[in-house]
């Protein structure tokens, strides 16, 4: 299914981070994608133009803050302050991957809570309202002083899976913090879940042993060590085969193919939040519809609450 924006009072515009989910997204809303500029001065500073008028439109910008990220966040704010100051009615930052929220808290001397120092400087710059998907920690949302939409994964992951054969499996959580998240994802397949905390994997909910195959299901993976050390565990009490999701697939490093050169993981599943290049063991679902469509109900004055990571049937 797609919609159409009225194309005269809407602008939609892409940093460099995602252009390709930028498409996706102007395509499912029937609008176009206009053109940025984004120059490099000599001096390493950046220059970017927006390519349409935003006088009194409704803008969007999508830019994740992915690799490399500060250079990706300058180029969101700039984009932001160009909009504001070029008279636009509103300006939505959308940000698929909003990777500052794992600084989510003061846990030693003298450092920066950035998460809340970004959101703040997007209000700054301009942003009235923000769209994210999965942030790190649910305390996140709270930083935002303008309205701000959490969306959820889930119904992609939910749709790709519920066409597979999932006898035999139970989603297993990344880690402690991530598993009221996986127990939903878990509840909607109809399969028991357990949770790791990067050591063991607790049975209060369910054994492991028995099951021949698990989801592992994660916010997030970079480095991928603590995927490998779990998945390992989860080997060593009878685990045959490993299906490995995550929202958001910065796989740095060799996080990708330390992963991928185990053999019992046979499939990595991510978003196209971040950029990823093509593997046999790797697919990415495309979050187009979730974001387009909650960007069509947010500018019809529709409620997007069954889209949100924390609505109650999800």
């Amino acid at each position: 299914m797609t919609h159409t924006l009225n194309p005269s009072n809407v602008r939609f515009f892409s940093g460099s981070a995602n252009p390709k989910l930028a498409a996706d997204i102007a395509a499912y809303l029937n609008i176009p994608l206009a053109e940025t500029t984004v120059r490099r001065f000599s001096n390493d500073n950046l220059q970017l133009q927006l390519g349409a008028s935003v006088r009194s439109r409704s803008v969007y910008i999508l830019q994740s803050l992915s690799p490399p990220v500060n250079d990706h966040l300058l180029e969101l704010l700039m984009m932001l302050d160009i909009a504001r100051g070029a008279a636009a009615r509103e300006i939505h930052a959308i940000i698929p991957y909003y990777s500052f929220a794992r600084s989510d808290k003061k846990d030693s001397p003298r450092i920066s809570v950035t998460a809340r120092l970004v959101a703040d400087l997007l209000r700054c710059s301009g942003a009235t309202h923000i769209m994210t998907v999965m942030l790190h920690s649910p305390q996140v949302h709270g930083f935002f002083s303008v309205p701000t939409d959490h969306l959820s994964s889930r119904p992609a992951f939910e749709q790709y899976f519920m066409q597979r054969d999932l006898s035999d499996t139970i989603v297993v959580a990344g880690d402690m913090g991530n598993a009221k998240s996986a127990a939903r994802f878990a509840a909607t397949l109809g399969l028991p879940v357990a949770a790791g905390n990067k050591m063991r994997v607790s049975d209060t909910e369910v054994q492991v042993s028995g099951f021949k195959r698990a989801l592992l299901y994660d916010d997030e993976i970079a480095t991928g060590g603590t995927i490998k050390r779990l998945t390992e565990l989860l080997i060593s009490q009878g685990i045959k085969e490993v299906w490995v999701v995550c929202t958001h697939g910065v796989f740095v490093g060799e996080g990708f193919s330390s992963l991928a050169d185990i053999p019992q993981i046979t499939e990595l599943v991510t978003t196209d939040t971040i950029p990823q290049t093509p593997h046999p063991k790797l697919t990415v679902l495309s979050m187009a519809n979730v974001i387009g469509e909650a960007i069509y109900r947010n500018a019809s004055q529709q409620s997007i609450g069954d889209l949100y990571v924390y609505g109650d049937d999800m």
